[in-house]
């Protein structure tokens, strides 16, 4: 198989489990540590990208310290570290969850509809996404891509690279330690593959 013949794929991998994505707090800037968990989990993904045949990936993570380290425990050499792949900023919610945002600020309030007063809106994490789906489409042509960040991140950029406004990220669930596979067959995206760190089937949607 020639490389114009090959099924392009992108493999995102969230960072395991930290002290807040167990306490449903939003977590953007904020470098925080993985828990013993998270450690465990983000060990049981090495070897991933071999399992599932990916060509020659190229490796792109966020600077943050639980995405650096679950890539590492991963066993993955990280090719590229950027800002564009960091996480929502949260700005004046920071470390709050979402029961507490509705409680103290916004009843309806949902990152997706509302973006984070003091941070991203909805509009500033769309084009921010639209930069990073670009980054890794301009690497696809040489070979596969594996990114290395976050929850809302990761499924932000699922539902632009499909295509969908960036609010259908809201019916998609990536858990920590969780992977998605894009892949374009044929020019034909789609979502390949949607697993939690046990190997399930995720569906339910998170924060």
């Amino acid at each position: 198989m020639t490389d114009a013949d090959r099924t392009r794929r992108v493999l995102l991998i969230r960072h395991g489990q930290t002290a807040w994505s167990l306490s449903n707090q939003h977590t953007g800037r904020t470098d925080i540590d993985l828990t013993p968990r998270g450690e465990q989990d983000a060990a049981a993904l090495a070897g991933l990208a071999d399992r599932i045949g990916l060509c020659r990936p190229y490796v792109i993570a966020s600077p943050r310290r639980r995405a650096q380290r679950t890539a590492e425990l991963a066993g993955l050499h990280v090719d590229e570290t950027s800002e564009l792949f960091a996480e929502w900023d949260y700005g004046d919610y920071e470390g709050l969850t979402r029961l507490e945002i509705q409680r103290d600020h916004e009843p309806s309030w949902t990152i997706w509809t509302h973006g984070a007063r003091g941070g991203e809106s909805v509009a500033d994490m769309t084009r921010r996404v639209d930069a990073a789906v670009d980054h890794v489409e301009a690497r696809l042509p040489e070979s596969d891509v594996i990114v290395v960040s976050h929850g809302h991140f990761s499924r932000s950029f699922i539902c632009r690279f499909l295509g969908w406004p960036i609010t259908q990220g809201a019916a998609v669930d990536l858990r920590p330690a969780g992977s998605a596979l894009l892949a374009e067959p044929d020019g034909d995206r789609r979502l390949s593959e949607l697993r939690g760190p046990e190997g399930y089937w995720a569906s339910a949607a998170s924060i």
